[in-house]
């Protein structure tokens, strides 16, 4: 048996794995360990080998893992967590629907805004989700919205947290596939304002024509404006990410933060804000307690991964599978186009981050490749696009396709964490509500694949 086929056989095991139900972390560490010991054992035999792979299993995680950028993730994971116990999530969405109720679909409307406003200080889908059920589908249920509207938007709302910055998942793209962290957090700004845009043009539409999301209307103008200082802290988090990641020139003097400083500023800004509105050290506690679990976890997938990457280099997987890639006689685009297919199909049995963690090590070359390298100038390129503005454009695809998979059967997370926090709503409900959602991704997705400049121009910019 060649390393290729062991590659092969082991990745089939490890798929088989993750559809049983083991953690994508633990099956990707064991499947990665044990292809080692093969591998190395058909090469200096079992003792030898088994010796050789421990030690790299051991050593890889840790050497890649203390990296700088990695700090970047307890901080962007804590802004979330605070500004749920600050209460900004009410406050956002008191604001959105009092500005916004007395269109068509207005309190849904609202509910996108607000959901995106805290996209802006949580870099977490799901958290986002579960906020919002608390807070907007009561208000919706009162004024006779559907159950299956007003859950969908949740949930659909919830996924924006994806592309904004600050964003975990596309801080995880960018330590895997090495490539600059503030320029693909910036990169997912107009992105995420682009889907939050299509969502609430879907709503609007679908409100005019069903009726089943009345306006609300009464409000004052000085209720309006009262409703906007609670939401300085959103604005406050977004302006020191973007200052920092930018840079200022002050006085002759150049500011500028790498993102691991930009999210302890903006971490900064929200405790503040929440020991203004009365967090106590008990809400503290609890955030810093969940910020931990979270980047525990995360960073146990990546160990995992890590070792499975060092298998999949030494099995030639990637080598395999990328000059497959090259030398399919599809036009670029359509290649690009099967990809993201691939990905809907797969995010349908696996979350989001495992499935980024899986494919990248193998997709990533491919596509690199297929564009004609990293170093490659937009010129010469087969996208027409540069090797480091290709990786920010399909960093941003990828998520969104990761986006897309929240809210799609049979793992559909937002859905269930939806259904999970209102029992009195079916997940079923809230997936057919999702199917116009669905429809406003693949809208999006088409934008961005036929515009790669609303993904490159902000990072450009850098």
């Amino acid at each position: 048996m060649t390393p290729f086929e062991v590659g092969l056989l082991m990745t089939g095991v490890l798929l088989v794995l993750v559809l049983i139900g083991v953690r994508v972390a633990f099956a990707a560490a064991f499947v990665g360990l044990t292809g080692l010991i093969i591998i190395f054992s058909m090469r200096m035999g079992f003792e030898k080998g088994f010796i050789t792979a421990l030690k790299m299993a051991g050593t890889v995680p840790h050497s890649k893992s203390v990296t700088y950028s990695l700090s970047v993730l307890p901080t962007f994971i804590l802004i979330g967590f605070l500004a749920f116990y600050a209460g900004l999530t009410k406050q956002l969405f008191d604001a959105a629907k009092k500005w916004l109720g007395w269109m068509p679909g207005g309190m849904a409307v609202g509910t996108v805004f607000a959901t995106a406003g805290f996209a802006a200080v949580s870099g977490a889908s799901v958290a986002t989700a579960a906020v919002f059920a608390r807070v907007a589908i009561p208000e919706m249920l009162a004024v006779g919205y559907s159950k299956r509207l007003a859950s969908a938007v949740v949930a659909a709302g919830g996924t924006l947290a994806s592309l904004i910055p600050p964003s975990a998942i596309l801080v995880i793209y960018a330590i895997l596939v090495e490539q600059s962290v503030g320029k693909l957090l910036i990169a997912g700004f107009l992105p995420g304002l682009y889907s939050a845009l299509i969502y609430i043009l879907i709503i609007v539409g679908m409100a005019a024509w069903r009726g089943d999301a009345p306006a609300i209307k009464g409000f004052t103008w000085s209720e309006r404006f009262a409703s906007l200082p609670g939401t300085l802290p959103i604005f406050a988090v977004v302006a020191v990410i973007f200052i920092g990641l930018f840079g200022i020139e002050i006085g002759g003097y150049q500011f500028a933060a790498t993102p691991t400083e930009a999210g302890a500023l903006g971490a900064f800004v929200v405790l503040i804000t929440a020991f203004v509105k009365g967090m106590r050290t008990k809400q503290l506690g609890q955030a810093l307690h969940e910020t931990a679990k979270l980047t525990v976890m995360i960073f146990t997938l990546i160990w995992g991964v890590l070792v499975y990457v060092r298998f999949l280099g030494f099995a030639g997987l990637p080598d395999a599978f990328r000059d497959f890639i090259v030398s399919l006689p599809h036009d670029p685009m359509l290649t690009m186009i099967l990809i993201l297919c691939a990905y809907a199909v797969l995010g349908m049995f696996i979350d989001a981050i495992g499935m980024l963690v899986l494919t990248l090590p193998v997709v990533y070359p491919a596509v690199m490749a297929l564009n004609g390298g990293e170093a490659v100038s937009a010129a010469d390129s087969t996208l027409g696009m540069s090797g480091e503005a290709c990786s920010i454009w399909f960093g941003i695809l990828v998520v969104k396709m990761a986006e897309l998979c929240l809210i799609t059967p049979p793992i559909g997370l937002n859905c269930f964490v939806v259904a999970g926090v209102r029992p009195d709503i079916p997940v079923q409900e809230v997936f057919r509500g999702c199917v116009p959602f669905f429809v406003a991704d693949i809208i999006t997705i088409g934008g961005l694949l036929a515009f790669p400049s609303i993904i490159t121009w902000l990072p450009s910019m850098m």
